[in-house]
């Protein structure tokens, strides 16, 4: 599936995302954002998470107990709208802003 830039730069997100998840430790996930980023749920009580130190304080408090994979990429400039599969099963949408090569805002929907 990754075969443009864009899919290259969300399946980087994917893989810090899971790497955090499998191993506990999500500095190494939240370095991908920018120092002001916006991490927001739709339909689901929490956040709106602003800054690196948020956004880790949320996963560390609720770490998410699955990986994902992306199934789909649609990007617009700086922005693509990500699907994603539950390793586990479920299914779900992110929509992530860039800020050069790193994330600005993520916006995640669970079907």
């Amino acid at each position: 599936m990754v075969t443009t830039p864009s899919d290259r730069r969300a399946q980087a997100h994917i893989d810090r995302f899971n790497a955090a998840q499998r191993s506990g430790d999500w500095a190494g996930f939240v370095a991908g954002f920018t120092a002001d980023a916006v991490m927001s749920f739709v339909g689901v009580p929490a956040g709106p998470f602003v800054g690196r130190a948020a956004i880790e304080a949320a996963y560390r408090a609720q770490p998410p107990t699955d990986t994902m994979r992306a199934t789909s990429v649609a990007s617009d400039g700086d922005t693509d709208v990500v699907r994603f599969a539950w390793t586990g099963g479920g299914t779900g949408t992110m929509t992530l802003r860039w800020r050069g090569d790193v994330v600005a805002a993520l916006e995640v929907a669970f079907d």
